[in-house]
């Protein structure tokens, strides 16, 4: 069987015969011809050209990297400060960074798992200490955190009794004792002022609701 497309051959005739060439330009041409339909037979086969790549596959840009973050932890950990941390880093590798938790530390109620951001406090209260043996002489009885006219005790509040004052959460209640933990006890009810977290608005709510004893 003749691969070649029998339409070269007519074409070839029809020039041939209108050209009236000689013996070696017939054959020439006919040479020619041929390798054309030679050619178009191939591009039919192989499904036509392919077309030419014209650029390249994007490829995905790399995430940036976070710089370090400065982080100061407060409360019930061994060594409490400012620390400096990689990008990234959890609450706890803060806490681990300031020598670890102490044994009275409630970290119930702190997500150790939450990403730090860079100039944040982690506080991390302690839980109330029962009066007994060993107990610091100087710090109010359990139960005895309110005084008679109903304000609440700064240096003998726990977390749950601090969030019972308004504008008071979880987060701020928890700051309150941690600093407490880190500076010593109350002297004036305004060094609410030096927990972070409490403007001059919030003092001004519960100024007339603590007391300092």
């Amino acid at each position: 069987m003749d691969p070649v497309d029998p339409a070269p051959r007519a074409t070839l005739r029809a020039v041939v015969a209108r050209l009236d060439p000689t013996p070696a330009e017939a054959a020439g041409l006919a040479l020619l011809l041929m390798g054309a339909g030679v050619l178009a037979a191939l591009l039919w086969w192989t499904g036509g050209p392919r077309p030419l790549a014209t650029g390249t596959v994007p490829t995905a840009a790399p995430s940036p990297v976070a710089g370090p973050v400065t982080v100061h932890v407060a409360g019930a950990v061994h060594t409490p400060g400012v620390v400096l941390l990689p990008g990234g880093s959890r609450v706890v590798d803060a806490i681990a960074a300031a020598g670890g938790a102490r044994p009275d530390a409630a970290l119930g109620g702190v997500n150790l798992a939450r990403v730090l951001s860079d100039g944040e406090q982690v506080a991390v209260a302690s839980a109330a200490t029962p009066v007994g043996d060993g107990a610091d002489p100087t710090s109010t009885p359990a139960g005895h955190v309110r005084d008679p006219g109903g304000r609440l005790d700064l240096n003998a509040a726990t977390v749950d009794d601090l969030e019972d004052l308004p504008g008071i959460g979880p987060v701020l209640a928890g700051r309150i004792v941690a600093w407490r933990e880190e500076y010593g006890r109350f002297t004036d009810v305004g060094q609410l002022r030096e927990v972070t977290g409490i403007g001059e608005r919030t003092f001004q709510q519960l100024a007339d609701l603590v007391v300092v004893r």
